[in-house]
């Protein structure tokens, strides 16, 4: 309350000096203003009856000065005339007896030959007079004076005055109001909840944080106390989590644990990921810079692992507006804990290395989709300085730590383990290949097969999603360069230097759910104009690999065997635009928006589409709500390494209720048995599956989903991180063997 009144003193004394230093501003400005319209008239005024009383004067003439009297005077302009001693010949009668102290301005002004004027007090009154001499010969024979009342100047004033008054107090009523209105709602109420919050932390109440404060108004303050108030409510969050699984007897990996583990296995020493998409690109909305999270699975994945852990995370800075934020900047923004590290590339690096030799050459060559891989000596060379600079760029950042901890990301990066490996021999490196590793002679067609291999076992530890694709790799190791594999140990020994191969299933943070809850499902589906009583949702990158044109194909035949579904049931399919430089991309996005608009010209009636397709990026927020809304999800890719979308449906549910249609060309099937597992290829396989969906029972939908969330829960992207830097902290560190 002290404060409200201090900060309402110095409004009201600010507003008190500023208004009346304008107001005497104003009110000297108006009285000048009148004052000069005063002079004019007498001017005038005088100057006409000097004009008119001139012969009568001159002529020494005692009377006839009747007329001119009644010509130019007025009730409110009194005139007089004098001869040349100064004795008055006639006057208005208003003004005759009190014409005594005009006498010294009558007599200057005869004497100087020159009109005289000033405020004089006549009657009681202030009046303006203006004396005129009345000239014969250019000498003064006699005088005419004007006699203007100027009374209402103070009046005038006073009345000014008094509206100021009144301005200045309405006015500060009104700063009264508002700033004890903003103050109440932006400073004492948001400080009175984080008190309260305080109080409830204090007290041992789960309680959710406080909103975000102003941070215009309180600066650093209010966003470091939001951010401790977060961190404080994930620390108890995380302790009641260990509690519970304590309590469970269950040993599954969470944030925390990972923590400790990282910090128990490795000490405080950060660690570093390198990967082609940024976690957060910054795009420019016409006037104002956002930031988008991509549409990608290794983001999904790697990005709760970076928030427990902190590091740094080296990538391509790709968003438009990128520069503007800064080459290094901290991640989450609200509450940093990890660092992005953007590295800039060229269109025509870009175009060689990302959209030429890994999404034209190897993405096709380990994908069994039959689309042809293109390897072009120009690509291939692109693709191995951005190798080149991306480790350039993370020794720097590694330069001060001692043995770093390294995960590179994806088939963009082949090359890059053993360029830092043979920099930084006590590095501790992991490469983790997000996409399948097909047989050996596939692998063959790429004619840059050793370099990839070579620089990929410069690594200490590969890693892929399954088994089959560890055997993969091993087998064409064993074919195509020196070496010797230990099959027994999954290992390839080359020179002095080991690479261990593992399997390590990709997955999801558990429980995603929660951040899309709650969901009112008619407000929802209203809200997005889709109508409709079962709800089937996809989401995926607009890719080859996704199989989106045998899905429509499957949708199709479903509505027409089991034609009562129609206006029963839409599907809501996230698109989301990718590598739309490549022609493949180009060709399956225009085939998949065409079979979308001739399923629904064929089979859409008033009111109702049987697809919803929405073809442009969402955030997390939006698809999780997606996944809550949705009766059933299909992820009917037609070759993928893991699939995240499978396993992200079934982390959101903690309804336990939704069907998940499942390909079982995607790693993910290997994990989620209880999904419905199809053949993407087959149109009736997948209709059939569609129909099953929709009428399975509750207790069977519900049964089949809790199995899957307790796989995915312990199974989780803690444990894949803990699981892959557990076996990289086994492998014995090594300070100056090179890589052979």
């Amino acid at each position: 309350m002290r404060f409200l009144v201090r900060l309402l003193g110095g409004i009201w004394l600010v507003t008190l000096v500023v208004s009346a230093g304008f107001a005497y501003l104003e009110v000297r400005e108006e009285r000048e203003r009148q004052i000069e319209s005063l002079k004019r008239r007498a001017t005038l005024v005088g100057a006409a009856v000097a004009e008119a009383s001139e012969r009568l004067v001159t002529r020494g003439a005692r009377t006839g000065y009747e007329r001119v009297l009644t010509r130019f005077g007025t009730p409110e302009r009194g005139l007089a005339i004098y001869d040349t001693f100064g004795g008055v010949l006639a006057a208005t009668a208003d003004v005759r007896p009190f014409l005594g102290p005009l006498s010294p301005l009558v007599s200057d002004a005869i004497r100087s030959n020159e009109p005289v004027a000033g405020f004089q007090n006549v009657a009681g009154r202030l009046t303006w007079v203006h004396v005129v001499p009345v000239q014969q010969d250019e000498r003064a024979a006699g005088a005419a004076a004007v006699l203007l009342d100027a009374q209402y100047l103070d009046s005038g004033e006073w009345d000014l005055w008094r509206r100021t008054a009144v301005r200045m107090g309405v006015l500060m009523l009104l700063v009264t109001g508002i700033t004890w209105a903003l103050v109440r709602w932006s400073v004492t109420r948001p400080i009175a909840r984080i008190a309260e919050w305080t109080k409830q932390m204090k007290a041992g109440r789960p309680v959710a944080p406080p909103p975000d404060a102003d941070e215009s108004l309180f600066g650093s303050l209010a966003s470091e106390v939001t951010g401790l108030a977060r961190t404080l409510a994930r620390a108890r969050s995380a302790a009641e989590q260990e509690a519970r699984l304590r309590l469970a007897g269950e040993s599954v990996w969470t944030e925390e644990r990972l923590k400790q583990f990282v910090e128990m296995r490795f000490g405080r020493r950060p660690v570093f990921v390198v990967s082609n998409r940024e976690p957060v690109s910054h795009v420019r909305d016409g006037r104002v810079v956002r930031e988008q999270e991509p549409a990608s699975g290794l983001v999904t994945a790697l990005g709760p692992i970076m928030q427990a852990c902190g590091g740094v995370w080296v990538a391509h800075g790709s968003g438009n507006a990128d520069r503007e934020v800064g080459e290094r900047i901290g991640l989450p923004s609200a509450d940093p804990a990890y660092t992005l590290r953007r590295v800039w590339l060229s269109d025509e690096e870009e175009a060689g290395y990302y959209y030429g030799f890994a999404n034209e050459g190897l993405w096709p060559l380990c994908h069994i989709v039959h689309e042809r891989p293109r390897f072009r000596a120009a690509d291939w060379g692109h693709y191995r300085a951005v190798n080149e600079r991306f480790a350039k760029a993370l020794l720097q950042e590694m330069e001060a730590v001692e043995a770093p901890i390294v995960l590179v990301q994806d088939y963009h990066f082949a090359l890059l383990p053993r360029l830092v490996k043979e920099a930084r021999p006590d590095a501790r490196v992991a490469l983790f290949w997000h996409i399948p590793w097909p047989n050996f002679e596939a692998v063959g067609i790429c004619p840059w097969q050793s370099d990839i291999l070579l620089g990929m076992l410069g690594a200490d530890l590969v890693g892929f999603h399954t088994q089959f694709y560890c055997n993969n790799f091993l087998e064409t190791v064993e074919r195509a360069i020196e070496g010797r594999i230990e099959w027994d140990r999954f290992t390839v020994v080359r020179g002095q230097h080991t690479t261990h191969v593992r399997p390590f299933p990709i997955s999801v943070a558990p429980d995603l759910g929660a951040a899309a809850r709650p969901a009112d499902r008619a407000a929802a589906l209203a809200a997005f104009g889709v109508t409709g009583e079962f709800i089937g949702v996809g989401v995926e990158r607009v890719d080859y690999t996704k199989g989106l044109p045998e899905r429509i194909r499957a949708l199709r035949r479903f509505f027409e065997r089991w034609p009562e579904y129609r206006r029963r049931l839409t599907f809501i399919q996230i698109a989301s635009p990718s590598r739309s430089r490549i022609a493949r991309y180009q060709a399956v996005q225009e085939e998949t928006r065409e079979m979308v608009r001739a399923l629904n010209a064929d089979l859409g009636e008033r009111g109702w589409q049987p697809i919803v397709y929405r073809e442009r990026h969402h955030d997390r927020r939006e698809i999780y709500g997606f996944y809550r809304l949705a009766d059933f999800c299909m992820v009917t890719s037609l070759h993928d390494g893991m699939n995240l979308v499978a396993k992200e449906f079934v982390a959101a549910r903690d309804d336990d209720d939704g069907v998940l249609i499942l390909s079982r060309f995607a790693g993910a099937s290997h994990e989620l048995p209880d999904a419905l597992l199809v053949n993407p290829y087959d149109v009736e396989d997948v209709a059939s599956t569609i129909h099953r969906a929709v009428g399975l029972p509750v207790e069977e939908r519900r049964d089949r989903m809790s199995h899957m969330r307790r796989q995915v829960r312990e199974h989780n992207i803690y444990g894949w991180a803990g699981l892959l830097l557990d076996e990289l902290a086994r492998i014995p560190r090594v300070t100056d063997r090179r890589v052979a």
